[in-house]
């Protein structure tokens, strides 16, 4: 947090009437602003969030509990922000930008404030550049753009930081910063985080944000904001930023706890009437910026934990308005060993193919609609005896692409190799190749592609599209493949069966 050159000349003073848990009430600060830092003495600040007519309500950022009735306080005339430089890559800080793992103190910042107006629309341009996840399922079906807000919502425990994480780790090669903003989770969870970002070798291009559950409310309502500050530092110097809130549910709820303490009159589920302008006007402020205003863009991924896959709540629906979009995480297909347990009918991005190269637009359209087709088919064939000829391909055609699209954690595919599996899919090559080893397919051919036909996904990166040559050689690669991975496994098969192959 940022307090030097505090306006003191100026300054009004007051003094603490009350406190309690977190939040004090204050006399004598008439000319206090919304929002402003005001300052308790020893290195304790706070910021005026209500202003009332005889009194001000202000939330204590530090060691309250050594503040007492009659204490002096004194406005400082600057709202809230918090020091912002290159330093921070790499470090854990808390959500008023303090160092908290004990690698010292920054050297040079740059002040940014907590709160501020998003950029307007003559400042943005359209998102056209995609922010590559790694998740073949995401980035075939539900393309996320540089600039865009795309919501990650379901239930507790059913992959919602896992996607988080390996899209921060796919970003180790690409020109994009990471901001991890952690509210209200567990201490030991944010140490895994840690551990894994350290392991993949991407640690040192992310910034984590952490505000975990045994600090105050006022660090959990003010942890996203921070993220954000610090997001825009990059985002002004036409640097591109990728921003994760984990969680804003939990954000929410520390709003609500705050203004419950600040006897703030309440509405729907006992929030204040303002929880919706909470989260809008902190995920506007995510944008892809016009190249007269340095082009650099800011990504926010926000997590939304609902409760019995209610996306009906309060907080959901209000964080579905304000996104581009939403990547729904379904229970019944993460206990099915469906992982990432997306439900595609539920999920969109309103981006859609403005983020997607080329040669991803031309296959992803029939891989979603094979995939359609096949949910409303297996619900069918249920309770259907016999089926057609056409109704049973479709069927065994959409059960490998659901196996073709199942990543493990930790395991980001480039574009390229995501281009080469979903063609597998698509194409109907995977038709006669037994459901059980098309995983194993899968990555055979990743590797004979790597071996024999390297050109091909070198193509896909350099010309971003699949022409007819291209295709052709691609077709040839499959068939090759095949032959040689049909061969191998009848040969298994006869040595399991006999104890040694026939011969001919």
């Amino acid at each position: 947090m940022k307090t030097n050159n505090l306006n003191t000349k100026d300054s009004k003073t007051g003094e603490i009437i009350s406190l309690a848990d977190g939040c004090v009430w204050l006399s004598g600060m008439e000319d206090v602003m919304y929002g402003e830092l005001i300052e308790f003495g020893n290195g304790i600040f706070g910021i005026a969030l209500n202003l009332e007519e005889d009194r001000v309500g202000a939330i204590v950022l530090g060691d309250y509990e050594s503040l007492s009735s009659g204490t002096k306080v004194r406005t400082t005339g600057h709202l809230m922000e918090i020091g912002v430089s290159e330093e921070m890559l790499g470090r854990v800080v808390n959500a008023i930008g303090e160092p908290i793992d004990e690698m010292g103190k920054f050297k040079k910042l740059t002040p940014m404030p907590i709160e501020k107006i998003a950029p307007g629309i003559v400042d943005r341009k359209p998102v056209d550049t995609p922010l590559q996840t790694g998740i073949k399922a995401i980035d075939s079906m539900i393309p996320i753009g540089r600039g865009q807000r795309e919501l990650i919502i379901g239930d507790r425990q059913v992959g919602k930081t896992a996607i988080a994480i390996d899209t921060i780790i796919n970003q180790k090669n690409e020109n994009v910063i990471s901001i991890y903003v952690t509210i209200g989770q567990k201490r030991s969870k944010n140490a895994e985080v840690i551990k894994k970002l350290k392991e993949y070798g991407v640690f040192e291009k992310v910034i984590i944000v952490s505000a975990s559950a045994s600090d105050s409310f006022a660090m959990r309502y003010l942890a996203p904001y921070a993220g954000c500050a610090i997001g825009e530092y990059f985002l002004g110097k036409g640097k591109h930023a990728l921003l994760v809130f984990d969680d804003l549910t939990k954000h929410a709820w520390a709003y609500r706890e705050m203004s419950l303490l600040l006897k703030r009159p309440t509405g729907r589920e006992a929030y204040p009437g303002d929880v919706f302008y909470l989260h809008s006007r902190l995920l506007e402020r995510a944008c892809q910026l016009s190249d007269k205003n340095g082009g650099g863009s800011l990504t926010a991924l926000p997590i939304i934990e609902t409760q019995a896959q209610d996306v009906s709540a309060y907080i959901p629906t209000n964080v579905i308005s304000i996104t581009d979009g939403q990547i729904y995480l379904e229970s019944d297909l993460f206990f099915a060993g469906i992982k990432p347990a997306l439900n595609v009918g539920l999920s969109v991005s309103r981006i859609g193919g403005a983020a997607q190269i080329k040669a991803m637009k031309k296959i992803a359209g029939r891989l979603r609609l094979d995939l359609s087709q096949y949910n409303e088919l297996a619900t069918f064939a249920q309770f259907a005896t016999d089926l057609d000829e056409n109704t049973k391909e479709k069927i065994e055609r959409g059960k490998r692409i659901v196996e073709i699209l199942k990543q493990d954690q930790f395991t980001p595919y480039s574009v390229e190799n995501q281009v080469l599996v979903i063609y597998l899919a698509t194409s109907g090559s995977l038709d006669d190749i037994p459901l059980e080893l098309v995983r194993e397919f899968e990555k055979g051919f990743l590797v004979f592609v790597q071996k024999k036909y390297k050109k091909i996904p070198e193509e896909i990166s350099k010309k971003g599209e699949i022409d007819e040559i291209l295709e052709e050689k691609l077709v040839k690669s499959i068939s090759d493949f095949k032959t040689e991975f049909m061969f191998e496994h009848q040969m298994e098969t006869e040595m399991a069966e006999h104890g040694e192959p026939k011969t001919n």
